[in-house]
């Protein structure tokens, strides 16, 4: 069985306190009660009052403020668990997100056309692991290595230019990066899809890609805009749309690095595919990751739990309305019972008797 330790910690401090607050309630009620006489006097005016009722609801409470705590420690029985091999190919899309994929020169912009034709690649995998890195100025991990399809594509759906502040083009550090994202343990191919229009202005791309090459690596890419280049569109405060312009007050005209892609997927020993329109390239690179040999990863577990919360919160609530339905005085039906004691004075007088003999 599984628990949460800090509401379990809380748990453990919470009960010693609500019984240190009953103990001082009780003491109050019986220090108000003497104001009016002795106990014995004031338990023959109320001959249906029965002291052990009152610790018995206590008790009750007490119980059910436990497996409220439980159920909020949420503890957890593992109930299947199944090993899985993972086959074929470990996969890492690098996502150019600099300012420059916003350029429209592939319909709707770069970026968009990258997220759309990634998102209907990611759903013809069927044995492949899947992660996504993004790169502008600097190279982050956007999502890991994994088999889960529809976690890399809700977080592909979250990819913007607003990401990563550093603007510029850092290919060699996203390169890098997913380079180190494979598990040396894992025997599936290893493969980095590059999608950039290829302005690399921060490191060395080429030497990222001769490193991974030599673990095995092999990087395929896109390029992502055309030759000709298009202007770079910008939101300016007032929310209208602007074209980015450099300091002599010029627009900026964006051009895809056709050579620079070819040169990294040459080193990588893998293809360069270049997006139109109409295609993006990735269907190119599926159908020859296909014809690749493949390997098989390292095993994985996967367990599920079955939550035990709902069943300690259900009795809590439970003994909760047990408690309600106690009262501290006998009622017509429950005058000749006695479960919890002998009723009023008599309790307190035998309780005396048996001090004094």
């Amino acid at each position: 069985m599984e628990i949460q330790y800090p509401w379990l910690l809380f748990s453990l401090l919470a009960l010693p306190v609500v019984l240190a607050l009953w103990l001082l309630m009780m003491q109050w009620k019986k220090k108000a009660m003497l104001r009016y006489g002795e106990m014995p006097l004031i338990l023959r005016m109320v001959p249906d009052y029965s002291p052990r009722r009152s610790v018995f609801k206590v008790i009750i409470l007490l119980a059910a403020f436990a497996m409220i705590l439980l159920g909020m420690v949420n503890p957890r029985i593992r109930y299947h668990q199944e090993t899985v091999k993972k086959t074929e190919a470990d996969i890492i899309f690098c996502i150019d997100i600099s300012n420059s994929m916003m350029a429209r020169d592939i319909k709707p912009d770069r970026l968009e056309r990258t997220k759309m034709s990634i998102s209907k690649l990611i759903d013809r995998f069927e044995k492949d692991q899947v992660g996504l890195v993004v790169f502008a100025g600097r190279a982050q991990t956007l999502y890991p290595l994994s088999p889960d399809y529809a976690g890399a594509k809700l977080f592909l759906q979250t990819v913007s230019t607003d990401i990563i502040a550093v603007q510029g083009t850092a290919i060699g550090s996203a390169l890098e990066l997913a380079t180190n994202s494979f598990s040396t343990k894992s025997r599936a191919k290893k493969i980095i899809i590059l999608i950039s229009d290829g302005e690399n202005h921060e490191d060395d791309a080429l030497d990222a890609a001769k490193k991974a090459a030599e673990k095995g690596i092999t990087i395929f890419t896109v390029g992502m805009g055309s030759p000709e280049g298009a202007p770079i569109p910008v939101t300016t405060g007032m929310g209208t749309m602007e074209y980015k312009k450099d300091e002599s007050g010029n627009t900026v005209i964006t051009r895809m690095n056709e050579t620079m892609l070819r040169q990294i997927a040459t080193t990588g020993k893998g293809t360069y595919t270049r997006a139109t329109n109409s295609d993006a390239g990735l269907d190119k690179i599926y159908k020859t990751i296909g014809g690749m040999e493949k390997g098989t990863s390292e095993a994985t577990d996967f367990t599920d739990y079955e939550n035990l919360y709902p069943y300690f919160l259900g009795l809590g609530l439970l003994l909760l309305l047990a408690e309600f339905f106690i009262f501290e005085r006998k009622t017509r039906l429950t005058r000749n019972l006695h479960l919890f004691s002998t009723p009023g004075s008599d309790y307190v007088l035998n309780q005396k008797k048996q001090k004094n003999a």
